[in-house]
């Protein structure tokens, strides 16, 4: 066994996945993304001869609230273990179709606020890594924005700055942030919060090999 390997890592995962309309060229291959993580991160671990002792995801599928029902708006799973629970993440993740939102922006700020808010695994290991993941191909609407439906959250942030805040908060050393979101405020602002990787997205495309390696990598690269 390697020295790597005496280390003990937990890695969660948070994939914020826009839900609306217009994500119907994308929704089937990041939901088949999600469910075979377990297995692609575990052959990316292998080739470093690491080994993750824990690995748990989450997902959290947003749409608008401004547009959609409450039970549509923001779906919210709690974490899995991908290596004991992937069929409770199945569960979650099968029925989910693209649908709703009306027009561009989206609640994406408020799905990365809940990501953040996570409840992170802080367990008995060496290290820990917190990953949220965006997909979107919208603008998302402003924190602040007036005229809230009543279903809106309590435990949102409340403007961009206090988003930031929480982001800054989180040890620099274990969190990653990864935005395959268009060239478009709020993403191009949060591309400059530190460990924070934006790649632009563009309409009509599909999750690419790209992506997905992008993502493995972020969280391989970051286990020394």
């Amino acid at each position: 066994m390697s020295d790597g390997q005496s280390v003990k890592y937990a890695v969660d995962l948070v994939m914020c996945i826009d839900g609306t309309g217009s994500m119907s060229h994308l929704i089937e291959e990041v939901k088949s993304a999600a469910l075979n993580f377990a297995q692609l991160i575990e052959a990316r671990m292998k080739e470093k001869s690491k080994k993750i002792d824990q690995l748990r995801a989450r997902v959290i599928v947003f749409r608008d609230y401004w547009a959609d029902s409450p039970d549509k708006v923001m779906q919210c799973s709690e974490f899995f273990d991908l290596r004991s629970q992937s069929s409770y993440l199945d569960n979650f993740v099968s029925p989910i179709k693209a649908e709703g939102g009306g027009d561009e922006p989206e609640n994406g700020l408020e799905a990365v606020g809940l990501a953040l808010k996570s409840n992170w695994e802080k367990g008995d290991f060496n290290k820990h890594r917190y990953v949220v993941v965006v997909f979107t191909d919208a603008s998302a609407h402003s924190l602040d924005k007036s005229g809230k439906p009543s279903h809106y959250p309590n435990d949102i942030p409340k403007t961009f700055d206090d988003l930031t805040d929480y982001w800054h908060e989180m040890p620099e050393s274990d969190k990653r942030l990864l935005l395959f979101a268009p060239d478009a405020d709020p993403w191009t602002m949060m591309s400059s919060w530190e460990n924070t990787i934006h790649y632009v997205s563009e309409a009509g495309r599909g999750l690419e090999d790209v992506e997905t390696e992008a993502i493995l990598d972020a969280i391989a690269n970051s286990l020394r």
